[in-house]
């Protein structure tokens, strides 16, 4: 087993500040017990806040409401399929009739190869996050920054006393949100899931009012939130940073960023991604398309043939690159505890000399 190396603690920092789009700022965890208790960021399971309601007519919809019908619809795609590489049985709840059946409706034209892609690594997040909650009993912090429409929450198993956190457009999540309460989805017993708008004026003060403990490991699932640029991405990395725990995991699918293109020739994007997750403490690894379905018992050129894939190379093909982290450093929450406890060791020995004098 490969021992990784302990990147040395950082001091804490001030809050740092998220360009929109799509993230805002972000909150040091330092706060009071008060604050670590849920607020008005929560929204329970089966009981979600906002403004709900039923979908937009087509000609309304937003590009991220669309993007997230659009996963969910290959989700369906791929269940209905003799031997689907994943079942989401509620993925057809979320598509409304006239976006299943509507011939104009982008939803309805040919997939792009990412879309392909999609699946693989829908299988691959689920399989290791099933993987991880039940080889270890510390992973009992899920986030999952998601496009609004994520399933995980209802058709995967989680250990009793889970917490499942689901970020992304609050728009979207609503939507959803209904659609599903009304088909009787429901997040195991005893777990709970809640959610943190992506629109939150302050997403790490979000998670943090919502109950994160920056003191306990957490599991954090990248796939379909949207990051637009590798600024996006960076400003994401320094919150998640702040917030986990030393000994956290990342798994995130990323597509390719346009403004690293036109130094593509000097550093590869493979050492840009490398280099960011690096600065934030993160080990990370990249997992090929074809290692999964090798994985799954599948040869790639037979998965490639069945899903419609060319035989390029996929990282090529599809403009993305699936990726699992682990966090080296402590959170913001850890250094600020043994702050306090060193503090209350030399107050203690300052007594006790005290007593001796």
């Amino acid at each position: 087993m490969l021992v990784l190396p302990t990147l040395a603690a950082r001091p804490l920092r001030p809050p740092p500040r998220l360009a929109p789009p799509p993230l805002a700022s972000s909150w040091n965890c330092r706060t009071k017990r008060t604050l670590l208790q849920p607020g008005p960021f929560a929204a329970g399971a089966d009981t979600p806040r906002g403004r709900g309601g039923p979908l937009p007519e087509p000609e309304q919809r937003d590009q991220l409401l669309l993007a997230a019908l659009h996963a969910a619809r290959l989700r369906d795609e791929e269940s209905r399929r003799p031997d689907p590489l994943f079942i989401d049985p509620y993925a057809a709840v979320l598509l409304s009739l006239d976006v299943a059946h509507h011939a104009s409706e982008p939803l309805a034209l040919h997939l792009t190869p990412c879309a392909d892609h999609y699946r693989l690594t829908t299988r691959y997040v689920d399989d290791k996050l099933q993987n991880l909650i039940t080889s270890s009993d510390n992973f009992r912090q899920i986030v999952l920054l998601t496009d609004g429409m994520d399933t995980r929450p209802y058709r995967l198993s989680w250990p009793k006393l889970s917490v499942v956190y689901d970020v992304s457009p609050g728009r979207v999540f609503s939507a959803a949100a209904q659609q599903l309460r009304g088909a009787g989805a429901k997040i195991p017993r005893n777990c709970v899931l809640l959610h943190t708008p992506l629109e939150s004026p302050n997403l790490q003060e979000g998670l943090c009012k919502n109950g994160f403990n920056g003191n306990r490991p957490s599991l954090w699932v990248l796939q379909g939130l949207p990051l637009f640029t590798s600024s996006s991405l960076e400003s994401l990395l320094l919150v998640i940073s702040s917030l986990a725990m030393k000994g956290s995991i990342f798994i995130g699918e990323l597509t390719h960023f346009p403004d690293w293109t036109a130094a593509a020739d000097m550093v590869s994007e493979k050492d840009r991604l490398e280099n960011l997750f690096f600065t934030q403490g993160f080990q990370v690894s990249f997992v090929h398309y074809e290692n999964v379905a090798k994985d799954l018992g599948l040869g790639y050129e037979n998965v490639a043939k069945d899903l419609g894939l060319g035989l390029a190379p996929p990282r090529k093909q599809c403009g993305r690159v699936l990726l699992v982290a682990e966090q080296l450093r402590f959170s913001d929450a850890q250094m600020e505890s043994f702050r306090s406890h060193f503090e209350r060791t030399e107050e203690d020995a300052d007594e006790e000399g005290f007593e001796e004098l």
